[in-house]
């Protein structure tokens, strides 16, 4: 490779970082003239819908659908080429679809109140308007995601009205009529503006939209100097500015592509001018870019999401998120590290910005923003409020950096929020009635049975069958919709299996409450509770229980704190594990975005960064054995280190090189100790690993000090 003058890395990194940060406005003032009117449009009467309007949810839900499905109608449009798109009948035709779309939710507003007066028996309009506004929904779906939802859509509608009437045992479903399913799809708060929907036009919209205000501000820039800032220095440098910068876009850009796109442009080139092969630098982006959307406070709106799903407090929720994701960056940045010393990359000799530097290129932006949006939540202010206010101050604040937001700016802002929000607020109306016929079926809890059985009562098969349909599901779904549609049908599942787990604790260790007893004795009358029970009887008698009865007895039977950490670990295993498509081939969308920034093949990328963000599958794993999820803060702490570390041995095992390089034994033994480090007990066998890891380290470290490389 020819040698740079000093300075060129420094020179080519900051013509790159301007480069990117004029990338949100080129992005947005891009867009057609009408497109992005009307997107600022959108973006207005949805902020005004959240912030002032005191409408029905269900009429709030509506008038989201109708006003994104006009607006997907321009961005998506029906012909796709160029010169298609000049012709006056496809413009027209789109513009009568999202014209109707929009029709329909004022349709659902006034007639509504007429609908229940005549006790709910449709009309020839009601017919008609219900009828297209799900064909409506469909058509938007498909047109900006592809056929994966539309499909899920019509095998559920026309099942519950054509023909599960014909299957038998669990799938069995007497039938709807088609009123009703149109019913309950159009009119009822349980279908398409149901509670995904709500969940679409509040917390999603609103913290992707203030997204697209803090990228438009500038602070885009701040995230990637400020990694450099802090992992410049060290070995493999550009590899880290590229883990710390994707982390930090990640949380607030809700989209791991978008991510990919906005950091990659500055990182990939980075990382190969130092050393790293283009495959290898795009697979890093891709892994670190995915992990963005785990990293809280906001984790790309995915801790509002479950929240509002699961009703567990959002600060909870964001607690229990910090240490693992974490855990997953270090494993990349591990990756990184090995990598840079079997190349013998060496630090970079380039200087890095200074904190003045930082501040006016949009630091102060980003810290006021994400300061009064986290100050506001912690204050017990609804997300949406604090999200609103997040947006106002990232205005304010950007008037104290070099890029002060005026009215071009912020119009362009609300173009690109509601640009970006057009895919999911299809996506995600689609996805309500998906879970509607769930819902209305029972469909999730004979599935939830369906995996017990298969797993045989394993919690670990039960998290490999999730994983497989995670995988299959995200091939077309984005992260948000995967984890709703998973949630919905496999969190009681996995929800089950752990709190048999716990109650065995329980019963094993004699801390089963009164109550809880009472109940179970229903079930066991020979047994006697009033003792610790041996850990096999234990076993024996949580596997009596019918699940339809298990979540009664566990609410009598176990703490609180212990079912409300039972249920949020069922949710981030599935959470976690709806965002593997991003990186695992054949269809990984954020690899292949990657590789196109680096040149590279599309799927030996894939397969690079599937490599490289292991940690996605095993990490899930600790929140159904150990209590890295739920636990008080000492043991999740441990949890974390020991892990971390186990990590560390598993990808020196993988990667054959340490701080050295290694041999078969050396190999052998980082896997061994990456395992038992892994293993959730008992300790001893953790403090072992540990021990083994620590001394392998030690001696390659030593080895490789004639190198006079920094930590």
């Amino acid at each position: 490779m020819k040698a740079e003058e000093p300075g060129a890395g420094t020179r080519a990194a900051a013509a790159a970082g301007d480069a990117a940060a004029g990338g949100a406005h080129a992005e947005a003032a891009g867009l057609p003239t009408p497109v992005l009117g009307l997107g600022a449009l959108v973006a207005l009467l949805n902020l005004y819908l959240n912030l002032f309007a005191t409408l029905p949810e269900l009429w709030s839900s509506a008038l989201h659908f109708g006003s994104f499905a006009l607006l997907a109608a321009l961005i998506h449009p029906l012909a796709r080429g160029p010169r298609e798109r000049r012709r006056p009948l496809p413009f027209a035709i789109d513009l009568v679809l999202g014209g109707l779309a929009m029709a329909s939710a004022v349709y659902l507003i006034f007639a509504e109140d007429a609908l229940y007066a005549r006790g709910v028996r449709f009309s020839p309009a009601d017919w008609l308007v219900s009828a297209a506004a799900i064909l409506l929904a469909l058509e938007f779906a498909r047109r900006s995601t592809g056929w994966v939802v539309p499909a899920l859509v019509i095998i559920g509608l026309t099942y519950i009205t054509l023909w599960g009437n014909f299957l038998g045992g669990l799938f069995h479903f007497p039938g709807l009529s088609w009123e009703t399913m149109l019913f309950r799809g159009f009119f009822s708060g349980e279908g398409m503006f149901g509670p995904i929907a709500r969940i679409s036009a509040t917390y999603v919209f609103m913290f992707i939209l203030f997204g697209a205000f803090l990228v438009r501000s500038g602070a885009g820039d701040f995230v990637v100097s400020l990694a450099r800032a802090l992992a410049g220095r060290f070995v493999g440098g550009p590899g880290l500015v590229a883990v710390v910068a994707s982390g930090l876009t990640g949380m607030i850009s809700g989209s791991a592509v978008a991510n990919t796109v906005s950091t990659g442009v500055i990182t990939i080139p980075l990382m190969r001018r130092s050393g790293f092969t283009p495959r290898f630098a795009a697979g890093v982006e891709a892994a670190a870019s995915t992990g963005g959307q785990l990293m809280p406070p906001i984790m790309g709106a995915g801790a509002f999401v479950m929240a509002s799903y699961t009703q567990i407090p959002y600060l909870d929720i964001v607690a229990a998120a910090f240490l693992p994701a974490l855990m997953y960056f270090l494993s990349v940045a591990f990756w990184v590290r090995i990598e840079a010393k079997r190349l013998g990359i060496r630090p970079p000799k380039e200087k890095l910005p200074g904190f003045a530097s930082l501040m006016r290129g949009g630091g102060l932006v980003f810290l006021i923003s994400i300061g009064v949006l986290i100050g506001l939540l912690v204050a017990g202010f609804t997300p949406t409020f604090a999200a609103g206010f997040g947006i106002l101050a990232v205005i304010a604040a950007s008037w104290l950096s070099r890029r002060p937001m005026g009215p071009k700016a912020i119009v362009e802002a609300l173009a690109l929020g509601a640009r970006n929000m057009t895919a999911i607020a299809m996506l995600l109306i689609a996805v309500g009635l998906v879970v509607n016929v769930v819902t209305t079926t029972g469909l999730g809890n004979s599935l939830a049975l369906m995996v017990t059985e298969w797993a045989g009562g394993s919690l670990l098969l039960a998290i490999l069958f999730v994983a497989l349909a995670s995988l299959l599901l995200g091939m077309g779904l984005p992260v948000t919709a995967a984890y709703i549609v998973l949630a919905t049908l496999a969190a009681p599942a996995l929800f089950d299996l752990i709190a048999r787990a716990e109650l065995v604790d329980a019963l094993a260790g004699g801390t089963l409450a009164e109550g809880g007893a009472q109940l179970l004795a229903l079930f066991a009358p020979d047994v006697d509770l009033s003792g610790a029970l041996e850990r096999e009887q234990a076993l024996a008698l949580a596997a009596r229980i019918p699940g339809e009865h298990l979540h009664q007895l566990v609410e009598q039977a176990l703490p609180a704190a212990v079912v409300t950490a039972t249920l949020l670990s069922a949710h981030m295993i599935i959470f976690w594990l709806s965002q593997d498509s991003n990186v695992t081939p054949p269809v990984c969308l954020v690899a292949f975005a990657a590789a196109g920034i680096a040149g590279t093949r599309a799927m030996a990328t894939g397969f690079t960064s599937w490599r490289i963000a292991k940690a996605l599958y095993i990490i899930p794993v600790l929140f159904a054995f150990t209590p890295l999820i739920g636990g008080e803060p000492i043991e999740a702490l441990r949890v974390f280190l020991l892990g971390s570390l186990g990590i560390y041995g598993l990808s020196a095992a993988f990667a054959g090189h340490g701080e050295a390089p290694l041999r078969a034994p050396a190999r052998l033994l980082y896997g061994g100790a990456g395992i038992a480090l892994l293993w959730p007990e008992p300790l001893a066998l953790n403090l072992a690993g540990a021990a083994v890891a620590l001394v392998l380290i030690a001696y390659d470290w030593r080895r490789s000090r004639p190198q006079k490389d920094v930590l």
